[in-house]
């Protein structure tokens, strides 16, 4: 598949339909697999710091969670072909348990929250079986802090569980710090890092109205929700100045031929 390298960050050219093909392939093979959804933000990070570049490049499928890099790539006529959300991909993965049987881990939010979103998920959501949960408040690799017992614990309970799918939401870089460090010791399929989506099917947190997803202001509805955003939304205005005063901020990487 093809992919657009925005500043060093190499992001699958796929539209949600193909993605969620690729994430379906993913669940009927054996080795374990990894998906990451950068936006204009992490990017932005990624930029400025190759650890988290590699980071997120070590992933299986990485896709465009962010109206700031579809413009990116409209701007040096390499066009990405639409956002794919790492929401969007999370409930497309609930809605497959209906056509097959899906075994799920949730790991991430505070200590109760999890435990809410798998009583919800299960309600909706035919076909899918949360197998097990626990919050994201522990000491672990995410914080560069490694062999600690409680994560072992963690990961011995999800290896005997032997989830399908692993949604892991704590958020940018740790989520994907957590995934890199520990895909090759865990006994499941697919991991994906998606931020507070857990939060959301938990019901503690809002989702988007639909009518701002759809003119991609997804950024100003949380700003008018959450103020104190507003430091982490001029992200956007200095990622698209980086990216049109960078000529080369924004390259066509070619076909990739076969998934890492």
């Amino acid at each position: 598949m093809e992919k657009i390298s925005i500043f060093g960050v190499e992001i699958f050219n796929t539209t949600l339909e193909e993605t969620m093909k690729i994430v379906s392939d993913f669940l009927d093979g054996e080795d374990t697999k990894v998906g990451f959804t950068p936006n204009t933000e992490i990017v932005m990070a990624c930029r400025d710091d190759l650890e988290n570049r590699k980071l997120v490049n070590s992933a299986d499928l990485v896709v465009p969670d962010g109206i700031g890099l579809i413009y990116a790539s409209k701007i040096h006529k390499k066009p990405l072909k639409e956002r794919v959300t790492g929401f969007d991909i999370s409930m497309n993965i609930l809605k497959m348990g209906r056509e097959k049987p899906i075994k799920l881990y949730l790991l991430g939010g505070k200590d109760g929250i999890a435990k809410m979103a798998k009583a919800n998920i299960e309600r909706d959501y035919e076909g899918i079986e949360v197998v097990g949960y626990h919050h994201g408040y522990f000491k672990g690799s995410q914080f560069d802090i490694y062999d600690d017992e409680k994560e072992q614990n963690i990961i011995e309970e999800i290896n005997e569980l032997k989830p399908d799918v692993i949604f892991v939401g704590f958020g940018f870089p740790r989520q994907e710090k957590w995934i890199a460090h520990n895909r090759d010791i865990l006994n499941t399929k697919f991991l994906i890092g998606n931020g507070g989506v857990i939060d959301i099917l938990a019901g503690v947190t809002k989702e988007t109205p639909k009518i701002f997803v759809k003119l991609n202001l997804e950024w100003f509805y949380r700003l008018i929700k959450q103020p104190s955003r507003i430091i982490r939304q001029i992200a956007l205005p200095k990622f698209l100045i980086s990216v049109l005063i960078n000529k080369d901020s924004v390259k066509l990487e070619g076909d990739v031929n076969e998934q890492r």
